[in-house]
């Protein structure tokens, strides 16, 4: 954290920034911009009501301090239908605009394991008012997630096993290779709509079996060749 002196150019203190732990390593990944690829599995835009075959990609933001790697979570305020989404997450190390498909590998550092968490009460009432769904998505760590996993140590997966247990019960089960858009696509199609940078992280979507957490829950979930989370809800 910077840290407030009699020299200071801040009228404030400056805030802390958001970083997540890299496996094998004591430095951090510091997260810039969180993005999130909405219906990305066919399963899961069918289960939410839409047909996966008649969209182009499209994405919102959570803020970076979202991304919360201590392994435990507090239920929200302003819900009381909290639903889990395992996700792929991709940490970029370079960016740019109107990034081609081919080059789109190169731009990233590394892999984790998230959970996108949705307030689906406040999601479906803002869907209904034709608003925004930031209350629903981007509150107080509402993406917990596992430490990142360098690229030269995972590849660039394309296909593997997804998976979220709540309390030692399948809930969702999938492959990354179901993927309508994959993670090269994901990425040139973002840069042709914003700026990518160092830092950035990418929500790659979930598969089926969306569902309601609770206080007192366990999660465990994996994504084959990357790693896994457990997280408990408090």
């Amino acid at each position: 954290m910077n840290s407030q002196s009699e020299t200071s150019e801040f009228v404030i203190e400056p805030p802390n920034f958001a970083v997540i732990p890299v496996v094998g390593s004591s430095k951090m990944f510091p997260v810039h911009r969180v993005y999130c690829v909405a219906r990305n599995y066919a399963d899961h835009a069918i289960e939410m009501g839409h047909d996966p075959n008649k969209e182009p990609p499209f994405f919102f933001q959570k803020n970076p301090e979202n991304m919360d790697s201590t392994g435990r979570l507090q239920y929200p305020a302003g819900t009381n239908d909290l639903h889990h989404e395992i996700e792929l997450f991709v940490a970029l190390k370079s960016g740019g605009s109107h990034i081609p498909v081919g080059q789109a590998a190169d731009c990233v550092y590394g892999y984790g394991v998230g959970l996108d968490l949705t307030k689906r009460d406040a999601q479906a009432e803002a869907k209904r008012l034709g608003r925004p769904w930031d209350v629903s998505k981007s509150f107080e760590h509402s993406a917990p997630c596992s430490s990142i996993v360098p690229s030269e140590k995972t590849g660039h997966p394309t296909s593997g096993a997804i998976w979220l247990d709540v309390n030692g019960e399948r809930k969702q089960s999938g492959d990354l290779n179901q993927m309508i858009w994959k993670v090269p696509e994901i990425i040139s199609h973002l840069s042709g709509l914003f700026v990518l940078a160092a830092g950035d992280i990418i929500m790659t979507g979930t598969p089926a079996g969306v569902g309601a957490i609770m206080r007192g829950d366990l999660l465990k979930g994996y994504v084959e060749g990357v790693g896994g989370i457990e997280i408990v809800v408090e």
